[in-house]
């Protein structure tokens, strides 16, 4: 078998219903994905996501994906780990993680696809089969006022979600989210956090898990200070305390709150996991499949958190191949905490893919179905293709 085409599609949707603290943040606008189409001289097709909205990753990354797919023709798709290899050492000095490992993920994606169709089985077990039935999730309640929080989570509680995600600094935090530059919240803004959060205990009671995210907005002595504030509600988990740059204001932060911390979405690569793991500076770790490298990467930075007993918990926020790549490799963890879902993109991922994912009472359920199971409906990515980044063939 060999590669014979591969198309870097960018698709806009819209977002369905913009929560009150994205509008004037650019979270209101239409989200783009990056999308990967490899065919193959036997007639098998296999897609991939490598989309990063913000900062104009989209961009960046399509572009690197056209350079490097161009290298792609001929090869045998089924060499997935050769082809991962070339491709992120062939980098290195240009900086192999960020947009390189995102142009990655897309590809290596898209060959788990084709080689789970070509053997016939799903991907999950060419990866060791299933541990588990099926995928537990978290989603994000809508936020606004206190009342308004609680009844959306209330919400998501009745739909069977036994967790939920929500960032209570955003009111005053959130338009500096991709601005850092002291990382410092009013004590007004910390108080009116710890007010939603209450709240939203309140609302779904003592046996829903609470998960937080402050977007690493924070300095260290803020985000010291936030976490122990929010120790009293029980949350699950403080994640992105701060910028990720740093290890030592992670541990700085880590030795002095008595919350569980996550980290992860901004890291790249089972090197950038090593030493989170090593230093003990996490609770949970929380990698990007779109964004470190893929279905191959993110089953090794499973398997070297397992050895620490430390679960992970992908992020996504993504396209439905996103969801679907996590979840066909976490089937295989034994390390497994949940999956991230956007559930206010779910009118979306119906309409771009062959029908809507199959969650029942907060569980993903996976189709039997070769590689990962879904297909994009070509006609939705040719009405909302980016000029110029269509498919060359419907």
């Amino acid at each position: 078998m060999k590669i014979t085409n591969v198309d870097v599609l960018m698709v806009t949707v819209p977002v369905a219903t913009p929560r009150p603290e994205q509008a004037g943040r650019g979270l209101d606008r239409p989200r783009t994905w990056v999308l990967v189409k490899i065919d193959t001289d036997e007639g098998i097709s296999g897609i991939g996501d490598s989309s990063q909205p913000s900062g104009g990753g989209s961009e960046l990354t399509g572009g690197i994906l056209r350079i490097m797919c161009e290298t792609l023709i001929g090869e045998d798709p089924n060499n997935i780990e050769a082809i991962w290899q070339r491709l992120f050492r062939q980098y290195t000095y240009a900086g192999s993680r960020g947009p390189i490992t995102r142009a990655i993920s897309g590809i290596d994606i898209a060959l788990w696809d084709i080689k789970g169709k070509a053997l016939g089985r799903p991907v999950y077990d060419l990866l060791g089969g299933p541990v588990r039935d099926s995928i537990s999730l978290y989603t994000h309640p809508r936020t606004g006022t206190p009342d308004q929080l609680a009844e959306s989570a209330k919400g998501l509680v009745a739909e069977g979600f036994r967790a939920v995600k929500t960032d209570p600094y955003s009111p005053e935090m959130g338009s500096k989210s991709n601005a850092y530059m002291n990382g410092v919240i009013s004590m007004e803004g910390l108080e009116y956090g710890a007010e939603l959060i209450s709240a939203l205990r309140a609302a779904v009671g003592p046996n829903i898990e609470i998960l937080i995210d402050v977007h690493a907005n924070f300095n260290v002595a803020s985000a010291i200070r936030a976490a122990n504030r929010l120790e009293e509600f029980d949350i699950t988990w403080f994640e992105e305390p701060v910028q990720p740059e740093s290890y030592q204001a992670l541990r700085q932060v880590k030795e002095n709150v008595r919350v569980p911390i996550c980290v992860g979405e901004r890291l790249f690569t089972r090197y950038d996991f090593a030493p989170i793991l090593e230093g003990r500076l996490a609770e949970y770790i929380m990698p990007d499949i779109c964004w470190t490298g893929g279905i191959s990467e993110m089953k090794k930075i499973a398997t070297l958190a397992e050895t620490y007993y430390v679960p992970i918990s992908p992020h996504n926020v993504q396209s439905p191949i996103q969801i679907v790549a996590g979840g066909h490799t976490m089937m295989t963890v034994p390390n497994f905490y949940r999956l991230e879902i956007a559930s206010l993109q779910m009118p979306n991922y119906a309409q771009a893919f062959d029908g809507p994912l199959d969650i029942r009472n907060g569980e993903l359920y996976l189709s039997d179905q070769p590689g990962l199971g879904i297909e994009l409906n070509m006609d939705y990515v040719t009405e909302h293709s980016e000029e110029g980044w269509g498919p060359s063939r419907a």
